[in-house]
């Protein structure tokens, strides 16, 4: 049950942290405006294609589960 327990509070703090970045993480890091973020125009059209976001995203998301592998 000890084991339980910590698992909550492991997903209730990701979730904390989580709701932080949505919250305050545009004034930190702009996602979705970064250099790089492609963005087509047209009449009646609009192509948004964030290449730039999705490589930092996966960057950072690759060094979290490094360093949380190491544990």
């Amino acid at each position: 049950m000890e084991q339980f327990g910590r698992l909550l509070l492991f997903f209730g703090l990701i979730l904390v942290a989580l709701g932080l970045v949505f919250t305050f993480g545009s004034r930190i890091l702009p996602l979705g405006r970064l250099p790089g973020d492609i963005i087509i125009r047209r009449d009646g059209f609009v192509l948004y294609f964030p290449l730039m976001t999705g490589i930092v995203l996966s960057l950072l998301l690759t060094l979290l589960g490094f360093l949380l592998s190491r544990r």
